[in-house]
């Protein structure tokens, strides 16, 4: 019988690895797993590479992932925020790499893995820093870079409601990068809010379905609060 519901967050996520590359999902705070990132601070796998849409918020959740000395790399398209004040001083320091990559590029090599996309091309980033050391052409009379695929050990998502083959719905805009993760990952584990029994979920309604799915655990419901901001 396949079961992909996990008892603890600590036993979902006892696979990750020294040197893992993780793909952590969240608009800012909107769909960012909380509660996955600090079990895998507890975990305490070292030497990651982390691969998310910024680099944290305040100091909690992916923040307080950085601050744990535990980050090697991150790939992420904001880095700077008025309040990611604990990757500007690891970054400053020269104890965290970063590869900036621009975020409609950032989704599309995430999801070219997914899809089994060996690279692309696309007009973003040419002429600029971002395209040096890369190869480049002209199609059409416009420049375009080529752009490899961002594959990842680990994908950590958050969905609404999740079944025991691992089906996954979201919930509005919480869904955003999870559902591509999850598709580009070795190992994906999702927390979810209900657990529901097979059937329950409708078909048209399932965006990552099971196959992309290897481990679920259920979570308690919070409210997300605001990210960008700085505290007056």
């Amino acid at each position: 019988m396949i079961n992909k519901i996990s008892a603890s967050i600590e036993e979902a996520l006892a696979p990750i690895q020294d040197g893992a590359t993780v793909m952590i999902g969240g608009f800012g705070g909107a769909g960012q797993p909380a509660e996955l990132i600090d079990g895998l601070i507890a975990h305490g796998a070292k030497d990651l590479v982390i691969v998310n849409n910024n680099a944290g918020n305040g100091d909690t959740g992916l923040a307080a992932l950085l601050k744990s000395g535990n980050v090697r790399k991150i790939i992420c398209s904001f880095p700077r925020q008025a309040d990611s004040h604990v990757f500007d001083s690891l970054y400053r320091a020269g104890k965290i790499e970063l590869e900036l990559v621009p975020q409609g590029n950032l989704a599309e090599r995430i999801r070219a893995a997914g899809a089994g996309i060996g690279a692309f091309f696309t007009p973003t980033g040419a002429g600029t820093l971002l395209a040096e050391g890369k190869e480049t052409r002209q199609i059409d009379g416009r420049a375009y870079v080529l752009e490899y695929p961002i594959r990842a050990d680990v994908a950590l998502i958050k969905a609404e409601r999740g079944d025991r083959w691992g089906n996954l719905t979201y919930r509005k805009t919480a869904r955003n990068f999870g559902p591509i993760m999850a598709s580009a990952a070795a190992l994906t584990v999702a927390s979810v809010h209900e657990i529901v029994e097979l059937g329950e979920l409708d078909p048209e309604a399932v965006v990552t379905p099971g196959l992309f799915v290897q481990r679920v655990v259920k979570v308690a419901r919070t409210v997300t609060g605001p990210a960008g901001f700085r505290e007056a």
